[in-house]
């Protein structure tokens, strides 16, 4: 069956990090007899060196599946995957030296093989998973160990699925079968409509079921157990997304507890530390920047200030907190301290706005912006004053995006996004900054808030750095 791909994937990364981790310490000892004429401070030959290191293997092995390496959430995302093979290299070394010095059991013949041996088996890990990785997403293209899926539910969150993993075969999903009515299916789906998840699993060769309703879920959920599938279900409310949730039982009864948002206690000291610290540091290397910004900004446009001000100053932060956003003025003078509604009304175009708001407040050739303000946005570097914003206290560097006043009475889910300080960047910048909608935005804003953590923030800065210089960023 196909889900076995991943069990084979990860057969052929335990394969490779033996060989990496082989490797390097052979290597490690290579360089060291190459680059140091000094004698061993041990006597060991590389035989019983590589002997020595080959029995380790398995301990090895053992520690990077407590480290997470061979979890799917791992090695699908390289950043993640990244910080996990630094940490295990160093600790896997740590604990050899470890061994040696409380059994008196000599496993390096000199120190330098083990500061070798770490950085080169760091480096070979990463460079081999990360090709095994390649050559995984090239045979999902072309449609190979995908997991073929039936998705089950009468709710839009159906379509919404199947449309994504139709046209996104990364994924590791293919859509083999869908049981819903026909509103909720995507109209080059319809061939795919079955008419009960029996029929689906009798006609079509299934891996995986995903119920995106609560209708006949234990029955669907029996079903997958008696045909030996995975099961997912989607959550029926926001709360369950957040991996900030714990389990309590009283009276053998299990409850989900769900909380807010991470950034509680001791998450909260930690982003501010990371906000103090990162935000001085990035004061420091962009004021040379700043300054030439704002010199073009007041050359292109002297009648205007270097900063916007006025009403697209308002913003609002964590707890509903108002306060004003450092941006460097990036439009006409004419049009400083005007909403975006009264700017589309003074020039006689007020059903521009429908338009704006449904293109993710953007126009593709919006007549407000100064030819220098295009460039600036273009690289994001009317933000650069939010640096100072961050330093204060009013945002953090990562953050859902600061709310409008004006779009905060529409959306619904405001108390979520406002559990939280803004951000300079955010998870919604990574993932397609303009190129999604504004409801988009939101709810990956959304998951940000439920699921924050030390590592996804250090994920977005490093992202953010990369995504300011793509073409449509």
């Amino acid at each position: 069956m196909r889900k076995k791909s991943d069990f084979y994937f990860k057969v052929v990364l335990v394969v490779l990090d033996i060989l990496a981790l082989l490797s390097a310490f052979t290597i490690a000892y290579i360089l060291r007899i190459s680059l140091d004429p000094r004698p061993f401070h041990v006597s060991i030959n590389a035989l019983d060196f590589i002997t020595s290191i080959a029995m380790t293997l398995p301990l090895w092995i053992i520690m990077f599946y407590f480290f997470g390496l061979y979890d799917r959430e791992s090695y699908t995302h390289p950043l993640r995957q990244f910080g996990r093979i630094l940490l295990a290299s160093v600790t896997g070394i740590m604990i050899m030296i470890s061994v040696t010095f409380f059994t008196n059991t000599p496993l390096f013949p000199a120190k330098l093989v083990a500061v070798y041996a770490t950085v080169i088996g760091f480096a070979l890990l990463m460079v081999f998973r990360s090709t095994a990785n390649i050559i995984r997403l090239r045979l999902l293209k072309r449609g190979l160990g995908a997991r073929r899926v039936v998705i089950v539910g009468n709710c839009d969150l159906t379509h919404v699925l199947a449309d994504f993993i139709e046209n996104n075969p990364l994924t590791g999903f293919r859509v083999s079968g869908i049981v819903a009515r026909a509103e909720f299916i995507p109209i080059e789906l319809k061939s795919l409509r079955r008419s009960s998840l029996e029929s689906a699993l009798t006609r079509d060769k299934i891996d995986v079921i995903i119920q995106t309703d609560s209708k006949n879920v234990n029955n669907n959920y029996q079903l997958a157990q008696k045909h030996y599938l995975d099961f997912y279900q989607a959550p029926e409310f926001d709360g369950i997304m957040t991996t900030k949730h714990t389990i309590d039982i009283i009276d053998s009864v299990p409850l989900i507890h769900a909380h807010p948002t991470p950034l509680m206690g001791y998450g909260q000291i930690v982003k501010r530390v990371m906000d103090i610290v990162g935000g001085t540091i990035g004061i420091i290397l962009a004021s040379p920047i700043m300054l030439l910004v704002a010199i073009a900004v007041k050359i292109s446009d002297p009648a205007g200030p270097i900063l916007m001000h006025g009403k697209q100053q308002k913003r609002l932060t964590r707890y509903n907190r108002p306060f004003k956003v450092y941006k460097f003025r990036s439009h006409y003078a004419k049009f400083d301290g005007k909403t975006d509604e009264e700017v589309f009304q003074m020039v006689g175009k007020p059903e521009l706005i429908e338009e704006y708001r449904k293109n993710g407040d953007k126009l593709d050739q919006d007549f407000r912006v100064t030819p220098v303000g295009r460039f600036i946005r273009r690289f994001s570097l009317d933000e650069l004053p939010q640096l100072f914003n961050v330093l204060k206290g009013d945002i953090s560097l990562v953050g859902p995006r600061a709310l409008v006043p004006h779009e905060l009475s529409a959306y619904d889910k405001k108390h979520v996004l406002l559990a939280v300080k803004s951000g300079l960047t955010g998870l919604a910048v990574v993932s397609g900054r303009r190129s999604i909608s504004f409801e988009e935005r939101r709810r990956i804003d959304l998951y940000y808030v439920q699921n924050w953590s030390l590592w996804l923030d250090i994920t977005i800065l490093l992202k953010t750095c990369l995504v300011i210089f793509q073409k449509d960023n």
